[in-house]
């Protein structure tokens, strides 16, 4: 049967109503998960590493009756390496040159966010000073499938912003270790790998138990379960972003090989039923192009069947006016991913403000920055691109303001806070900077 994608056209009568409902993904809050992650956090919090083990030997179905300790669940530096230099060689080469090219680009973005200071002409110095956090979590799904690139993502800018313990907790289902996982880790630098998962690992993470010390911050993607728990223990932790279902949007002005263009909306469908492809074009021949095309290939994909439900469910192909409207509701969008697949693609991307990441041109498929271009690859999903931005070095720093007032300085500052502060109603404030002047001749 084929596939049936909605098809849009902005020119016609309804059409932002179409295109709120296709948009219109709020992250669910089912109670009976809200529930188990409440009860498993505050277990952990009282019980710590007992209420750990526990969870970790029954939803993770550990082998041989379980683990009878904690340290059962920690994986050595050695064995870290093992895995690294036990890899086929093209896949343990493909894993150093992404980490090579991530670190690069993370580096240079570590050169853009220097501290600074600046003295005024009184001698009063201001400024302000970067430092990165001391301990981060990183979690590492491990259920479904294995992600040694999230963990190349994830760990490479903490370990580049300077932070001195990254800590990492990847579940093992069945007590199965994916040993590209634990290769990666060797790669980026992660101080200690623990083998759980679930909202127990975020509840170690977040309180600290008597084997793992408190964290942070807690980054990286996780299912429901770890998604609740991480939005829970925000305040005590800080972290990343709570991630929805993955997205690409295409912006083509009908240049590109129709094949190339079905197969980027297919790599962000393939994840998910609930991931959501669409493209923006102003050819009505060429999206028809593209529809053939998803028509013949999505027979040859593996992921068929979950490729098919996500277009069907929250795909569109869209015809606009023209590219310039095709970048209006980009914006209006503010897509995970945007590929801008077109001749001479900068003149488009200057119209754009909101967007996880840009691919400019036909040659820069999503799955490359997937993997291996250097940006980061965790980015803002479900239209909060409007106001956060990818993962990267910033995360794993702090600010902190540096105000050393001079003599002479305390005596104008001085007399405008208190100014302020007695209009505030706030007079211990006032009287604080007053008893710093000196008496009026």
């Amino acid at each position: 049967m084929p596939i049936q994608i909605r098809k849009l056209d902005s020119s016609q009568d309804g059409f932002q109503q179409s295109l709120d409902t296709l948009l219109a993904f709020e992250a669910g809050t089912d109670a009976a998960i809200e529930a188990s992650v409440a009860n498993i956090l505050a277990d952990v919090k009282t019980r710590g590493d007992a209420a750990v083990l526990e969870y970790t030997n029954r939803f993770d179905r550990i082998p041989h009756g379980g683990a009878a300790e904690m340290a059962a669940f920690d994986i050595s530096q050695a064995e870290l390496q093992a895995a690294l230099n036990g890899l086929p060689s093209a896949q343990r080469e493909a894993l150093q040159i992404a980490a090579q090219r991530i670190r690069a680009f993370h580096e240079r973005q570590r050169e853009e966010l220097r501290g600074f200071t600046y003295t005024e002409p009184d001698g009063t110095v201001l400024g302000q000073k970067i430092t990165p956090l001391d301990r981060v979590g990183i979690y590492v799904p491990g259920g479904k499938a294995a992600y040694p690139s999230s963990v190349l993502m994830n760990a490479i800018p903490a370990h580049v912003a300077g932070v001195a313990e990254i800590i990492m907790v990847v579940p093992t289902p069945d007590g199965v270790k994916n040993q590209m996982v634990l290769a990666a880790a060797a790669i980026a630098g992660v101080t200690r790998v623990i083998t759980i998962g679930g909202a127990q690992a975020v509840g170690a993470l977040a309180y600290g138990t008597q084997t793992i010390a408190a964290v942070d911050k807690i980054v990286g993607p996780g299912n429901a379960y770890v998604a609740a728990a991480k939005r829970r223990v925000f305040g005590i932790v800080g972290i990343d972003m709570i991630a929805g279902p993955s997205e690409i949007l295409v912006l083509c002005d009908g240049t590109t090989d129709p094949d190339w263009v079905a197969m980027d909306l297919f790599s962000q469908a393939e994840h998910d039923e609930l991931a959501q492809a669409i493209l923006l074009c102003p050819d009505a021949d060429y999206i028809a192009q593209v529809e053939e095309s998803i028509a013949k290939l999505l027979p040859t994909m593996p992921r068929q069947a979950t490729i098919s439900t996500s277009l069907q469910d929250r795909g569109a192909l869209i015809k606009v006016r023209s590219m310039e409207e095709a970048c209006e509701i980009a914006n209006a969008i503010a897509a995970e991913h945007l590929e801008i697949s077109a001749d001479n693609p900068q003149q488009w991307a200057e119209r754009i403000r909101h967007a996880g990441a840009m691919f400019l041109g036909r040659f820069s498929s999503e799955s490359l920055g997937d993997y291996c271009c250097g940006p980061n690859h965790v980015l803002p999903t479900s239209r909060t691109a409007r106001f956060s931005s990818p993962l990267g070095v910033y995360d794993f720093q702090k600010r902190s303001s540096i105000i050393h007032v001079s003599e002479a300085g305390a005596q104008t500052l001085g007399r405008v806070a208190a100014t302020l502060a007695y209009g505030e109603g706030l007079q211990a404030h006032a009287r604080s900077a007053e008893l710093r002047l000196k008496p009026q001749p």
